[in-house]
């Protein structure tokens, strides 16, 4: 009996070894995976930030159906985002009212976040209207805020009072900012819905922009794409007018020469996910934001 005992437990002895060495040979070959979706992802920045290379170019896809291993990389511009340091400097609280009404927010809400916004970016200590300065964040045992400068990166920006009310009524709201491009709304980028939000319009009117970018065969980055030279041409076929909404036409602009390159490298199941920021991609690049992520 003892020894059917010793042969049971010197049985279940030798799988728990076995299932460490199999998790250890899995951690190291992910590890190993990893590491070359990694550098497959490094390849497709590479490609992506050669100004020769177009969006519409198919070597910013590649698979390799041997090794398993490739990349896809998408060329877009950061205009097509709100810039938000350029909103606020500018003094554009009405613009992010509108935004936080439109999301579900209530008017005096939206006006208190708007001004907080203000105080956290404005360089002195003068309490906006319905903002928030140093003596709201100490008594929230937050010191050194607000920073009274602008943001440096959006993760600064959730620290600002009020935008956990903004995070439960739109949680993709990064989406929507940028702290990179030139400052106004690139018409030849944005979605119809903050064109919309922008021009104070309704989204099916503003949906004449993007459909007029993409061309007759309505597909963007083809070689019928008709994008706008200027922001003028844009906003008459809206039926804005220039001289009678000035702070609208402030707003907008086309072609912004800031890039987003998005890389996702993959290599036997493993992905990893590069994002960098180029202004001047076709002059002289300069990167100015680098991350890196791992996608399951």
């Amino acid at each position: 009996m003892a020894v059917l005992w010793l042969i049971a437990i010197l049985a279940m002895a030798c799988m728990a070894t076995l299932r460490v060495i199999s998790f250890d040979m899995e951690l190291a070959s992910a590890k190993v995976h990893g590491s070359r979706a990694r550098q497959v992802a490094e390849m497709g920045i590479a490609i992506g930030s050669n100004p020769a290379v177009k969006r519409t170019d198919p070597i910013l896809h590649r698979s390799d159906g041997g090794t398993g291993e490739g990349y896809d990389v998408k060329v877009i511009s950061e205009g097509g985002r709100f810039n938000i340091n350029a909103i606020i400097l500018q003094d554009d609280k009405a613009l992010l009212k509108s935004m936080f009404i439109d999301w579900g927010l209530e008017l005096d809400v939206a006006q208190e976040i708007a001004d907080a916004l203000a105080d956290w970016v404005d360089p002195d200590d003068d309490e906006q209207l319905n903002g928030a300065e140093k003596k709201y964040y100490e008594s929230e045992g937050r010191t050194n805020q607000p920073f009274n400068r602008p943001f440096y990166d959006l993760s600064e920006v959730s620290l600002v009072r009020g935008m956990d009310f903004v995070e439960a009524v739109r949680p993709d709201w990064r989406n929507w900012f940028t702290i990179w491009s030139s400052g106004p709304l690139d018409l030849n980028e944005a979605t119809a819905e903050l064109i919309a939000t922008a021009a104070d319009i309704s989204v099916e009117e503003a949906e004449i922009i993007p459909e007029t970018v993409r061309g007759i065969d309505g597909q963007r980055d083809t070689i019928d794409d008709a994008p706008f030279q200027n922001a003028a041409a844009a906003l008459d076929l809206l039926g804005i007018d220039a001289e009678g909404r000035p702070e609208v036409v402030r707003r907008f602009t086309v072609n912004d020469a800031t890039t987003r390159i998005e890389s996702i490298g993959f290599a036997e199941g493993a992905k990893r996910k590069i994002t960098a920021i180029v202004r001047n991609r076709t002059g002289k690049p300069a990167l100015l934001e680098r991350t890196e992520e791992i996608i399951p």
